[in-house]
């Protein structure tokens, strides 16, 4: 053991990680396969090994206190780091598997319909897609390998990203909605419904700004709860709504969206992200190479 660096007991951990995991003495004992007394020990003798609280105690209950929260979330990544070697130690004579992590919107119009070609030209590697919040981020996600970030990328301790193709984005409507071929932006705008996604609800402020387009007051504003719904929303015809061209990719090319004033580009970009200890893994270095063909070989916005 390094006396510098010692490290507690594995068996409190993992009863610690039971313990934040299922918010109980008996519910982490089930998941241990042992008696709450056993579990009881072996956080006691946790306490004991720091000389320090962790937990708040309330009538035989056991809740976590300010620390004991902070080093569950260090245990739980720690844990969750490990889990991931273990496989790969596992997998290394088959396919090398990577979760990634991708906005909804992003996941089915762009990731999906170019998995197949994904399949054929990275034979050596399987990737589990996982549909996540647009603004969630790798760091508190621990069960992923990597996620794919757009605009709303903003640079995480100990995350490492790279950029491999722009982010455009642009007003978006149905045919139905489309302005007529003469019409002014700003005056279309003021006369048209506007669709507003709760969970990035900045895009039109971003849009305004990054297209140099003066902003409108619109006829209407609708705010609908995330930007896969207001996309569902535009699409049937029920206003117009900023959406990151890589989102609606199947839509416009069938018609079913149009985005008659183009796109702007947002100045980060899509960006691979994934944890600075993952960055030369083989799973990651595969992605990321082929990510950035295919961003190159994308249309410029």
């Amino acid at each position: 053991m390094n006396l510098k660096h010692p490290l507690p007991p594995l068996n409190a951990l993992r009863a610690f990680d039971a313990l934040a995991r299922c918010g109980s003495l008996r519910a982490a004992a089930q998941d241990l396969g042992v008696v709450p007394g056993a579990v009881r020990q072996q956080l006691q003798g946790l306490e004991e090994y720091f000389g320090a609280a962790l937990f708040i105690r309330k009538g035989g209950r056991l809740a976590l206190n300010a620390a004991g929260l902070r080093f569950a979330d260090a245990v739980g990544i720690a844990f969750a780091i490990v889990s991931r070697a273990a496989e790969e130690v596992q997998q290394r004579d088959r396919k090398t598997r990577l979760r990634l992590g991708i906005p909804m919107p992003m996941a089915l119009s762009w990731l999906m319909p170019r998995l197949p070609r994904i399949h054929t030209d990275l034979r050596d590697l399987e990737i589990d897609v996982v549909p996540v919040a647009i603004t969630r981020t790798l760091a508190d996600a621990p069960d992923l390998d990597a996620m794919i970030a757009g605009g709303e990328y903003r640079p995480l301790p100990d995350i490492a990203a790279t950029a491999f193709m722009v982010d455009a984005f642009g007003p978006v409507s149905s045919p139905s909605c489309l302005a007529p071929p003469d019409a002014d932006l700003a005056n279309w705008l003021e006369n048209t419904t506007a669709l507003v996604a709760r969970d990035v609800p900045y895009l039109w402020d971003d849009w305004f700004r990054e297209s140099g387009t003066r902003p409108s007051r619109f006829l209407k504003r609708v705010e609908i709860d995330d930007l896969t719904l207001a996309i569902g929303a535009a699409k049937a015809g029920l206003g117009v709504t900023i959406a990151p061209r890589a989102s609606i990719e199947l839509e416009l090319a069938s018609g079913v969206l149009t985005a008659p004033f183009g796109f702007a580009s947002r100045p980060v970009g899509f960006r691979l992200c994934c944890r600075v200890a993952d960055r030369k893994s083989k799973a990651i270095g595969l992605l990321a190479d082929w990510l950035l063909r295919e961003g190159q070989a994308a249309d410029p916005a």
